[in-house]
């Protein structure tokens, strides 16, 4: 396939903010490659509210559709290289797969406190992974020294133009399944889904939903900038400890909501999820969920993105078997 056309597009959306122009040729670019996830309805959480069900996508969460947009992107020189990441295990793992089905080398990140089973997958996947540092801070620092010392190119999982109109595409599916939709809430840790949601749907109210322990997003809106965070969720996938400046101007300009749930909430959004809706997600997917069934968003018309499904089985089981 000839990407030229699409390579030139790419590199021209680093000029300005994401645009819905953007995320169309995003889907154009990875269409075929992902699965299309399914819409779901729940009546229990009211009668026009629907669930985007990426823990069904490939790797188990939306990271891949970014992750491939910004391949396609690369050079022959840059895979050539290898690219690297970082991550808390769902973006690193959409990585490992994605530059696996390239033929590209991919170093991956990760931190010391990482989920162990999101680190084999990881591996599973044909990457290599890097452990030095003890916390996410500690990683961006490491991930740093690590491009310095290889020349790989950086796969962001949060603050790259080009990963965002990528995962931005979730919008475009949701609403072409379920066009009567009003607001879409979102699990938002760095702000990358939730930033190129926005772009993707700019006539919807959009809601970043993150937990009280973690507020990447939250706080980085307060003040107008990124600033560090220290995050400490049971909702791991969204321990970013900064928010992508990148996707905080695109939030701005969408005037994006930012929405707290806390632990207590979010554990019983996962246990509603898979007794009554059956899904099997992880706890940073249920935050939409967790909004709703705590009132922290009302209206007609809600939809929320259940954004991914790596959860390993003792965190699971410890959630549903507490009450």
């Amino acid at each position: 396939m000839c990407l030229s056309m699409s390579e030139t597009r790419i590199e021209r959306i680093g000029s300005g903010l994401l645009t819905r122009n953007d995320v169309l040729a995003a889907a154009e670019r990875i269409r075929g490659r992902v699965h299309r996830t399914p819409t779901l309805t729940s009546r229990t959480l009211g009668e026009d509210v629907v669930l985007k069900a990426e823990l069904f996508q490939k790797t188990g969460s939306f990271k891949v559709r970014g992750v491939l947009n910004k391949l396609a992107s690369l050079s022959a020189d840059e895979k050539a290289v290898g690219v690297i990441g970082i991550s808390a295990g769902n973006h690193a793992q959409a990585l490992a797969w994605g530059a696996a089905a390239e033929g590209i080398d991919c170093l991956v990140v990760m931190w010391a406190s990482a989920s162990e089973a999101k680190v084999d997958a990881t591996r599973g996947y044909g990457a290599r992974v890097d452990l030095e540092a003890v916390d996410p801070a500690a990683a961006f620092e490491r991930l740093a020294v690590l491009i310095a010392e290889t020349g790989r190119t950086l796969v962001h999982p949060f603050d790259d133009p080009v990963v965002l109109a990528g995962a931005g595409t979730v919008a475009l599916e949701l609403l072409e399944d379920a066009p009567e939709t009003e607001t879409i809430l979102v699990p938002t840790g760095g702000g990358g889904l939730v930033a190129g949601i926005a772009a993707a749907a700019p006539d919807r109210r959009v809601v970043a939903v993150e937990p009280e322990r973690s507020t990447a997003v939250h706080s980085g809106l307060a003040a107008g900038r990124s600033v560090p965070v220290k995050p400490d969720s049971i909702a791991d996938g969204l321990s970013a400890p900064f928010a992508g400046e990148q996707a905080l101007a695109l939030l701005r300009e969408h005037e994006v909501e930012s929405v707290l749930v806390s632990e207590a909430e979010i554990e019983t959004a996962f246990r509603f999820l898979y007794a009554r809706a059956k899904l099997a997600c992880e706890p940073a997917a249920a935050l939409g969920a967790a909004a709703i069934l705590a009132g922290k968003v009302t209206g007609s018309g809600l939809a929320f993105v259940v954004s991914g499904g790596n959860v390993v089985a003792e965190t699971a089981s410890a959630i549903l078997a507490s009450r």
